[in-house]
């Protein structure tokens, strides 16, 4: 059957680009697949993965565990490390013959360089940095009415709407936009790291994924680039989307911000954490922009998020209201940050932050 973007009846199931460094699957893989296994249920489709690399098969279980069904291997000693053409080529031509509906990407920088050039070659659309995800329009309805200020009950939906509504942050966070794609295949999104939940490992499920070989068929000569070495460079990135413990500062740290980071990185290391902070700090210049929390920034769910004069603005709130345990310090009352917080303290970080690390060493035995 010959490819047609157009023909919406031709195209079925949920895709996953897996992506592989080095033999290693990312972890937005495994987010990527527990969303990818919500719509294809809701569906009641296929969910499959796509893995390229150079006898990366053995990766195969592990995907299965978080819920795919099949993943397709494409190996191929010239897909061991990421090229855009390669990938490129490969991937457009597994997505022309099993056609899914959906197909969602990491927004890696290695997936924000892929999904806009496969869109291009399919002739379809593609929503960037994604934050959420929704088919079913009560599911979607529901998270309108707790993400949005709309009236959602008062406005009329089209409740039979199956396309992929792709929400993401817009007019630099401000405002967040749902997007579909009517009338091409697949529907296509990047999507933020740490965003989606990871569901539990099943080893059942490892065990009944199915293996799909895929027959790569390269031509050297339309190849623009090749991989000769790959080189590590060493740098000191604060990893917000495994730390535990986060504490964040935000504009309350004004009056001397290096003094405030300083207070805010002693409180994280006593408590074994990590330091982060809101835009308002990066575009000020305080802080580098890889400890920014937020939906222009990374979104987390650590066991305890600490918020240090952060006022509370939506985009923020959305970046963290996941965690297991919000605490905040503000000496507004009325901040928005404390409609989420477990603890709320009313006062002067200044004051308040050398207490808190006071405690924590007690405690602690220090």
């Amino acid at each position: 059957m010959a490819y047609d973007c157009t023909d919406l009846s031709a195209f079925e199931g949920v895709m996953v680009f897996c992506e592989q460094r080095g033999g290693k699957l990312m972890s937005t893989d495994f987010e990527l697949i527990s969303e990818g296994r919500k719509l294809a249920d809701e569906r009641s489709v296929e969910l499959t993965g796509v893995l390229l690399g150079d006898g990366v098969e053995g990766l195969v279980p592990e995907l299965g565990g978080y819920g795919a069904d099949r993943i397709i291997v494409c190996n191929d000693p010239r897909l061991a490390n990421y090229t855009t053409d390669a990938y490129a080529d490969v991937i457009t031509d597994v997505i022309h013959e099993e056609k899914p509906e959906i197909f969602l990407v990491g927004a890696s920088n290695i997936g924000r360089d892929l999904a806009p050039r496969l869109a291009a070659r399919l002739h379809t659309g593609l929503t960037a940095d994604c934050t959420h995800l929704d088919i079913d329009m009560n599911k979607y309805l529901d998270f309108l009415r707790t993400g949005s200020t709309l009236k959602v009950d008062d406005m009329k939906w089209k409740m039979e709407d199956i396309n992929l509504k792709m929400t993401r942050p817009a007019f630099g966070g401000h405002l967040l936009a749902t997007i579909i794609c009517p009338r091409f295949r697949p529907c296509m999104s990047t999507v933020r790291p740490g965003v989606m939940k990871k569901a539990p490992f099943d080893e059942a499920k490892a065990a009944a994924c199915k293996t799909t070989m895929f027959d790569v068929k390269l031509d050297d000569a339309k190849l623009k680039t090749k991989v000769l070495e790959v080189v590590k460079e060493a740098r000191n990135i604060v990893d917000l989307l495994g730390a535990e413990v986060i504490v964040s500062v935000g504009q309350g740290i004004a009056n001397d911000p290096q003094k405030g980071i300083a207070l805010a990185q002693e409180l994280a290391d006593v408590l074994g954490g990590v330091v982060g902070a809101s835009r308002a700090v990066v575009d000020a210049g305080w802080i580098t922009a890889d400890h920014q929390v937020g939906q222009t920034g990374k979104t987390v769910r650590p066991k305890i998020y600490i918020a240090l004069g952060i006022s509370g603005a939506i985009q923020h709130k959305a970046g963290m209201q996941d965690s297991e345990l919000i605490i905040a310090v503000n000496k507004n009352a009325l901040a928005p940050i404390f409609e989420v917080a477990d603890y709320g303290i009313t006062g002067d970080l200044w004051k308040v932050v050398p207490m808190m690390i006071e405690a924590a060493k007690a405690a602690k035995g220090v």
